[in-house]
Parts: C-alpha cells; sequence; structure tokens
C-alpha cells in the first residue's frame, strides 16, 4: 500500500497543495514551521481521522477558512481509490471514496494504515496512562476498523453515564437516590461496550508483546529481547476474566462494589477509561517501570520500539503500513539512526521530515522535496 498523490486545501498553512509521491522513500526537508510536518500528517488523519499532534480538529483548518480537504490517491494490490476527508470544525466531517459520500466518516478509517514515529512519542513512555490508551486503541482499530464504533459507543456511554452521576452528587443524598434506576441502565450499557474494548486491548497487548521485545533489542544498544516488557494493567481485579462475557460480568460486579464512591465522587471509576499499559524495562526478574526509572536513551528506545512492534503486528496481519518518520533523526545519534533506517528501509512507503538534509540516513535516501513558505519543491 502507498499514496501516489496528495491534495490538500485549507489544511494547516496550506491554501492549497498538491504532491505526487510514489513507493520507496521521500523526505521533506526544511527548517521547523514551514509546513513539512503539515503534510504528513495530513495522511496520517487519513487514517486515523486523529492528528497525532493536536487533539482536535480546529488547529488543521487554515486561519481563516472555514473548512479543510485531504484527499489521497491509495494504490494497493495495482488498484487505486481516492479516499478524501472534509474537516469542519464544530459541526460533522464529511469522508468520500472516488468521490462517492461515505454514511459515516468512520468508515475511512484503516483503509490507508499508517505507523508514525514523531518526538511526541516520548509521551507514551513518560507521559499520563491516556496515552498509553490512545496507542493501543489506535492500533486496535487499524487492525479492526469496526473497533471503530465499538470506541465511540463506549465514549458516548461513559459521556453519558458520568453526566448521571454528576447530576446525583449536585443533588446530595437524595439526588442519589433518585438516579440509582437510572444508574442501571447505563451500567449494563458500560459493562457491555466496556467488556468489548477490554477483551480487544487485552488480546492486542498479547500480540504485541513479542514485538515489542523483539524490536527494543534492535534499537537499544546491548539489550536483549526480554529487557522491554509490557503488561496490559486494568484498574480493577479481573480475577481471570479473559473472554467478553466473562469480562462484562466481572464489570458489573466491580461496578456494583465501587456503586457508593461513584455516587459520591459524580464520575465513574470502572472501566476501560481507567486502565493502564504497563512498560518495564531490565534483566531476570528485575524489571522496573520505565516511567520514572529509564534514562532518556532508554525511553526513547522503547518509544521506538513500541512503533516498531506497531508496524510488525500490522505487516503480520498481512498489509504494508505507511511508515512517517516525522523528525525522528535530529533526536538519534549517528548509530541509532543507521540502525532504525535499515529496519525501516524496506517498508513500502516510508515518508520523512527532516530540518536538515543530512540527518536523512543513506539507506532513505529516495526521492526529496524541500519545504519552504508553505512552498513544496522537487530537490531531485
Amino acid at each position: 500500500m502507498h499514496v501516489s498523490h496528495l491534495t490538500l486545501h485549507d489544511f494547516r498553512s496550506y491554501e492549497s497543495a498538491d504532491v505526487e509521491l510514489g513507493p520507496g522513500a521521500t523526505a521533506f526537508v526544511g527548517r521547523n514551521g514551514q509546513g513539512k510536518t503539515n503534510l504528513v500528517e495530513a495522511i496520517d488523519y487519513l487514517s486515523r481521522l486523529q492528528s497525532h499532534r493536536v487533539a482536535s480538529d480546529a488547529p488543521l483548518v487554515r486561519a481563516g477558512a472555514d473548512q479543510a480537504v485531504v484527499r489521497a490517491a491509495v494504490v494497493k494490490d495495482s488498484r487505486t481509490a481516492i479516499l478524501e476527508v472534509e474537516i469542519n470544525p464544530g459541526r460533522a466531517n464529511r469522508a468520500r471514496i472516488n468521490r462517492s459520500p461515505l454514511p459515516r466518516t468512520r468508515e475511512l478509517v484503516g483503509l490507508v494504515r499508517t505507523v508514525v514515529f514523531s518526538p511526541e512519542d516520548l509521551a507514551l513512555v513518560k507521559g499520563d496512562p491516556g496515552e498509553r490508551r490512545r496507542f493501543l486503541d489506535d492500533l486496535m482499530v487499524l487492525r479492526t476498523p469496526r473497533l471503530a464504533g465499538a470506541r465511540a459507543d463506549y465514549d458516548r456511554v461513559l459521556k453519558q453515564r458520568n453526566s448521571l452521576l454528576k447530576s446525583g452528587r449536585a443533588g446530595g443524598r437524595g439526588g442519589q437516590d433518585s438516579v440509582l434506576a437510572t444508574l442501571a441502565v447505563w451500567d449494563d450499557h458500560l459493562a457491555r461496550t466496556g467488556a468489548e474494548i477490554l477483551a480487544e486491548r487485552l488480546a492486542l497487548t498479547d500480540a504485541l508483546r513479542p514485538y515489542v521485545g523483539k524490536a527494543y533489542e534492535t534499537v537499544a544498544r546491548g539489550a536483549s529481547r526480554d529487557d522491554a516488557e509490557i503488561a496490559y494493567r486494568p484498574s480493577f481485579d479481573l480475577e481471570g476474566a479473559t473472554t467478553q462475557p466473562e469480562l462484562e460480568k466481572a464489570i458489573h460486579t466491580e461496578l456494583a462494589r465501587r456503586q457508593r464512591d461513584e455516587l459520591d465522587r459524580g464520575v465513574s471509576l470502572v472501566g476501560p477509561h481507567r486502565d493502564d499499559l504497563l512498560l518495564t524495562i531490565g534483566a531476570g526478574d528485575q524489571h522496573l517501570p520505565v516511567k520514572g526509572f529509564a534514562s532518556h536513551g532508554e525511553s526513547w528506545s522503547f518509544a521506538l520500539a513500541l512503533r516498531l512492534a506497531s508496524y510488525d503486528l500490522l505487516r503480520a496481519d498481512g498489509d504494508d503500513p505507511i511508515l512517517i518518520l516525522d523528525d525522528v533523526f535530529a533526536e538519534l545519534d549517528s548509530e541509532r539512526r543507521e540502525q532504525l533506517a535499515a529496519l525501516v528501509a524496506g517498508a513500502e512507503q516510508v515518508l520523512v521530515t527532516a530540518a536538515v538534509g543530512a540527518d536523512v540516513p543513506e539507506a532513505l535516501r529516495g526521492t526529496r522535496y524541500l519545504v519552504s513558505g508553505g512552498e513544496v519543491t522537487s530537490d531531485d
């Protein structure tokens, strides 16, 4: 799979842009603030309908414009499809395939798969649990696009349930008693939708684990594949539950146990929105959490290992995702630059951004574009 053409209208700094792309490596080189990352961000947005840089859509629309359009020609198995998304902050976004509208924008998710390496990846290791949950959920949806609907359903249920709990808390003890009947209905919804998300995350963590160890061995000096471990950490004891029906029952049981706490605090305390992905490094039985114990270099290596593992897992599923290396090489010494480049050079398509052309390793010296002042010009 690769993108053969990218068109932007009022996306980020671009009033318009048309860029020809192809298989192999393509580098966008330019000083910071010139718009090179905006190009690869647009391709990643088509994949996930989310930016790897900001949490909302509003910053993606050029100042003074009402909407942005990202359009890409995607080639898979010698067939080309035109994918398009219209970004409308404050209103519903719209998506099209070959100019035909899709009933739901999220049907675009996963049609093109991307794996992004960026300086923001350190948040996977050093940030709060929400960063790691998002990492798992994004990968989960790329592997199984229908789960975008399950994810949206859970978020909706959680929002409604939190609103109900908050109203009960505001009304004091009498208000709490009045919401109990309605709360039972939302408990059922939360347990059902939460169990689906939880089951998928547990399975994904198991599938990803061996790839993380292998990737860490490759990018960290002197490390073995047993030095890096990941484990799913639920917010409560699952007591051996693994299947969706078992997990639904476990969530129901914990909701009943924590009901008074939730009513008193006015917030949902049970569910996958409270979980974490535990990352540890070490040897033998001496594993310690990466967050708080790892050096800067070890943290970077673990973050890179998570992305490489995602790429390898997607490839094992039978699809070669588009690799995006966004300003990564400036963070690495020359040896690790060459190591990473050698690992990804065989991908069908690799898109690289760099402030300095010399930062791009020789193994990724394919097509090169210069980006300056929102203009993209060939350097061939």
